[in-house]
């Protein structure tokens, strides 16, 4: 037997995320386990790492001989010599120029390979660990905050891989060599040009202190907004009822003004980095030209060399201001890093098994409910002690009120929620029990029908298709499409109405083949003329499996081999139909309703 703690480890993140509106927002990764995830990206690249930043040292270090070569020029022209002495610099500098271009679009297309293969492997883990995230984590969150993280997030660190890090490696590797540069000519001159450092560093210490908790704090901002209108969008038809769009509106301004107030302490941030930018500037190039005077003057340095000297420091303008400049994207870059790396952490910190134990015995496969008890939030206690055991073969029908705790409960059995106390036990012959979970919502993805079904099982055959989608009394219609199974469905695609959605979910249970499976109102979108056909249909994908099953409609509870009735988070009767109607309490009350209300005949 394996036993999963219930408490997730501590990890290396952020100071926690404060409530915004309500919602405890995703956490978001220190600057230390920021870092170690980003060498953990790239350790598998250090090759190609290790040849695009040689080529671009080979290409900066040929493109330092056009500085000297220009000072030669003027050597020549000031010393009146022959003009035929300037071909030979004027051939050299465009050599230069062709060998640096070659050189430069080499080291910076391996550079760019490095970005987008770190860049796939992070959108890959951060997809795969946000599917996996627990339902009740994400609703705390709130749909916004991960919808912020998967659309903006990534595409400010996308913007970064494919711009700012070629560019960052260039302009550093041209600093370090032209200063190497300035000292070959005389070290003078790079001791003058040294002067503007003091105030570049200083600017550059100012900015990032203020600009990474500034970008975290509109990234929170942002996230909150977003969410914000998503509520206020999707329960449109709710506010409206409740005569609620005043205060909605006000919620929506309240968040706007939050996110636009970040933002223009941001435009106030970079402005004034600009401004120091400006100054060092201009104070190294007085000193580099002040130096080359005093060393002419002397007889220490040709006219030519001070020229370099100059062109050398003015040449620094852009490489530096450049990489200060793309601090700003990278600072932004790295607070939307550390938001989708504390996602990735989280799944391992809050592990899908987390309360639950699959057992390898000689047993038969069962599900057995341990004392499960669940809280939403401080005061929301959804589910209370609650125990039950599920036979092999077993079909247990969960009947209740709305907010009884079905759903929860299902949720937790399918292990895709974690308890806040108690434990699910899976026992097997195997040491894999593969349970599915199946609900009133369902994606029809885009793609050809047979694509969508083979996400359960991608390497079914046609012939394995057909018999799935006959199982649940979907192959009629299916092959009655334009293209039969070949035909597009989903967004953009033949679009299919719930019952046939609920189908074709059905159908991927089949193919899925799992040992116990979960169905959470998977009939409840139906209307009243498809509702028997998809419980038909539940009936037949379910056949020799055990299944949990919440009843959204009592026929459905009829027909299982046992009834559950939840209240308040809590069982309170279990047993037959039978056994229950003739008992008199909960269900027969709830049995009474249904019946009378569709003057069902008795069974």
């Amino acid at each position: 037997m394996t036993a999963v703690s219930q408490k997730p480890e501590p990890y290396d993140t952020a100071a926690a995320v404060p409530e915004e509106g309500g919602y405890e927002l995703l956490p978001v990764a220190s600057p230390a386990r920021t870092r170690a995830a980003l060498r953990e990206l790239v350790r598998p690249e250090r090759a190609r790492a290790v040849l695009g930043l040689g080529v671009l040292v080979a290409a900066t270090a040929v493109g330092l001989l056009v500085q000297p070569l220009l000072g030669r020029v003027v050597d020549i022209v000031a010393d009146g010599r022959p003009a035929d002495d300037l071909t030979l610099p004027v051939v050299l500098i465009a050599v230069v120029a062709v060998a640096q271009g070659v050189t430069t679009t080499i080291g910076l297309g391996q550079v760019a390979r490095l970005g987008e293969s770190v860049l796939a492997r992070l959108r890959e883990d951060f997809v795969a660990h946000a599917l996996q995230l627990p339902a009740d984590r994400l609703e705390r969150a709130g749909a916004g905050d991960l919808t912020a993280r998967v659309t903006g997030d990534v595409a400010r660190v996308a913007e970064a891989v494919r711009s700012a890090l070629p560019e960052m490696a260039r302009s550093v590797l041209t600093i370090v060599l032209t200063l190497g540069a300035l000292a070959l000519l005389d070290v003078r001159f790079l001791l003058a040009a040294l002067l503007a450092v003091p105030v570049q560093l200083l600017t550059a210490r100012w900015y990032v202190r203020r600009a990474l908790p500034l970008y975290a704090e509109q990234r929170v901002a942002n996230g909150a907004q977003q969410q914000q209108l998503l509520e206020t969008i999707g329960g449109a038809a709710t506010v409206r009822g409740h005569r609620l769009e005043r205060e909605h509106t006000e919620r929506s301004d309240r968040g706007s003004r939050a996110a636009v107030e970040v933002t223009m302490r941001g435009v106030k941030l970079v402005l004034g980095f600009y401004g120091r930018l400006h100054i060092a500037e201009y104070l190294g190039l007085a000193a580099v030209l002040f130096a080359g005077y005093l060393l002419v003057r002397d007889g220490s340095a040709s006219v030519g060399t001070a020229t370099a000297a100059a062109l050398y420091f003015h040449s620094l303008f852009g490489p530096v201001n450049q990489a200060l400049v793309l601090l700003d994207d990278a600072q932004s870059a790295t607070a939307g890093l550390a938001r989708l790396v504390g996602v990735t952490d989280l799944r391992t910190q809050e592990p899908a098994a987390a309360g639950v134990r699959t057992e390898d015995e000689a047993a038969e496969p069962a599900v057995e409910v341990r004392a499960v008890s669940h809280t939403y939030g401080a005061g929301r206690p959804v589910l209370r002690d609650v125990s039950l055991t599920l036979r092999r073969g077993e079909h247990v029908a969960l009947v209740g009120a709305s907010g009884a705790g079905k759903s929860t409960l299902a949720r937790i059995v399918a292990n895709v929620q974690q308890p806040t106390e108690g434990t699910v036990r899976i026992a097997a012959d195997g040491a894999d029990v593969p349970v599915a979970l199946v609900t009133q919502e369902v994606h029809v993805f885009s793609g050809t029908l047979a694509d969508d079904l083979r996400l359960a099982r991608p390497d079914a055959t046609d012939a394995q298709l057909r018999a799935a989608l006959a199982t649940v009394h979907a192959l009629d219609w299916a092959e009655a499409l334009p293209d039969g199974l070949a035909t597009e469905v989903g967004e953009g695609g033949h679009r299919l109405d719930p019952s046939r959605a609920q189908q074709l979910a059905l159908a991927r249970l089949v193919l899925a083949d799992p040992a116990v499976a979960v169905l959470d109102e998977a009939t409840a979108e139906a209307g009243s003329a498809g509702a028997r056909v998809l419980e038909r249909a539940a009936e037949a994908a379910l056949s020799g499996r055990t299944a949990l099953v919440v009843a959204h409609r009592l026929t459905q509870a009829v027909a299982a081999d046992r009834i559950v009735v939840l209240e308040a988070g809590q069982v309170v009767e279990t047993g037959s139909h039978e056994q229950l109607r003739d008992a008199g309490g909960p269900y027969a009350a709830l049995w009474r309703a249904w019946s009378g209300s569709r003057t069902a005949p008795h069974p």
